[in-house]
């Protein structure tokens, strides 16, 4: 069986971004989308926030604190919308589930999907080691992810998973 992977939509070209915008769309996921791997999902849109929005930081970059319940996420007016980012994180774990997904690509340094750094929370553009929500949900629940800077690793990954 085909493996399925969970990919920002931001990636793949669709204007979800905070601001309106895009990333990608990148030829390996171009690929990946031809061969009917892709299931797409921006997690803050799933979650219930629109698009243009304002832009949202954790404090330290620790999404998990956020789904302990630790931490809000916050808007750079201070609005609070950490229940939508929870949310989005839940659909993103939802579809995992029901497509059977061990691996995901999703958007670097994101407040829901960075895998490795994310923003301080001071919207100065300081990075920090950290994961969003969803990148942290998705790995309590053991699936690799990774961000769009890492795509050969991640097809690497891939090609491993289905030797």
């Amino acid at each position: 069986m085909m493996e399925k992977i969970l990919v920002s939509r931001c990636l793949l070209g669709q204007r979800v971004r905070y601001d309106g915008g895009t990333h990608g769309p990148f030829s390996e996921l171009q690929r990946w989308q031809a061969e009917g791997r892709i299931v797409g999902l921006c997690p803050e849109v799933a979650g219930g926030l629109p698009t243009p929005r304002p832009p949202a930081e954790i404090r330290d970059g620790r999404g998990a604190a956020v789904l302990d319940g630790q931490l809000p996420v916050l808007t750079n007016d201070g609005q609070d919308v950490t229940a939508a980012f929870v949310e989005g994180a839940s659909q993103a774990l939802a579809l995992v589930r029901q497509h059977n997904i061990r691996m995901a690509v999703l958007k670097a340094r994101s407040p829901s999907c960075g895998n490795e750094q994310t923003y301080d929370g001071s919207f100065s553009g300081t990075r920090v080691e950290g994961e969003g929500v969803t990148a942290a949900l998705l790995r309590r629940h053991g699936i690799k992810v990774f961000h769009e800077g890492q795509l050969d690793q991640a097809a690497a990954w891939l090609a491993n998973l289905e030797r």
